[in-house]
């Protein structure tokens, strides 16, 4: 099965939908199971965990077809570009329909696997563009009018069908960011940071299809992510407990625990 892609999209001359966008959703996954949300001062926390895949399920609770503009460390998952959302390229999803993206698309056939790691070794850093670390958001888009089935559908070939082997090389074939300016933005990184870096290689065939858009986005939501202590320290999550030394030498004792002989 493979999934749809929004290569080419049309602008529809039309009011701004005001419909009600409850339901769409955005969920980061370790496994199958969704990270716990935390909400501070208008914004959404999960919490990262070092060296850990995960993924991202994005859900359409509507009738009607819908593309989602989805960033990671505000690179496109699709085609690594950082652009306003509505020019960005955009996975579809069917009505009523969930579908779970667990990497950066690296061609038509393949992805590398979102990979929970420190800002010096992510797909952003190795790309020059560090300004957007440890976010993830996606803006969905409503389709105007339905377009018959598989009439535009045709297999992907993203970047030609060359695929970027490796962070290295995507950097080097970065199209607004030369080399030099690459590595002095990975400098400026640090590791105690969350960020996104290339996992192991996955099958993930896509196809791109022509779609007819609503201008206005129908739902947005962003997700901050950062390891715990960063957490802690923002006020998102409590300091882990730890006993005072107080508390520690009211537990002493001078010998062990005496346990007699059973015979």
């Amino acid at each position: 099965m493979r999934t749809t892609i929004a290569i080419i999209v049309a602008l529809v001359a039309a009011s701004a939908l005001a419909s009600d966008t409850s339901g769409y959703r955005l969920d980061v996954l370790v496994g199958d199971t969704s990270r716990p949300e935390y909400w501070k001062d208008g914004t959404v926390y999960v919490e990262a965990i070092r060296g850990q895949n995960y993924s991202l399920r994005i859900t359409n609770p509507t009738g009607y077809r819908v593309a989602v503009a989805l960033s990671v460390d505000g690179v496109n998952t699709i085609d690594a570009r950082h652009a306003k959302a509505w020019s960005s390229s955009k996975w579809v999803l069917d009505p009523y329909e969930s579908t779970v993206i667990s990497g950066w698309q690296v061609s038509g056939r393949s992805a590398r696997k979102f990979l929970f790691t420190g800002e010096s070794h992510s797909y952003a850093a190795a790309l020059g563009q560090t300004a957007n670390l440890g976010v993830i958001e996606a803006v969905f888009y409503r389709e105007h009018a339905p377009i018959a089935p598989n009439v535009y559908a045709q297999p992907a070939d993203i970047e030609g069908g060359v695929e970027r082997e490796s962070a290295r090389d995507a950097a080097a074939s970065a199209p607004s960011v030369g080399r030099a300016e690459a590595q002095s933005a990975k400098a400026a990184t640090s590791d105690e940071y969350a960020a996104t870096g290339m996992g192991h290689r996955m099958l993930h065939e896509v196809q791109r299809v022509d779609l007819v858009l609503e201008p206005d986005p129908v739902a947005s939501m962003r997700i901050r992510y950062e390891f715990r202590p960063q957490l802690v320290r923002l006020g998102v999550l409590p300091p882990t407990p730890s006993p005072s030394p107080l508390d520690r030498r009211e537990q002493a004792h001078g010998f062990a625990t005496y346990c007699p002989e059973v015979n």
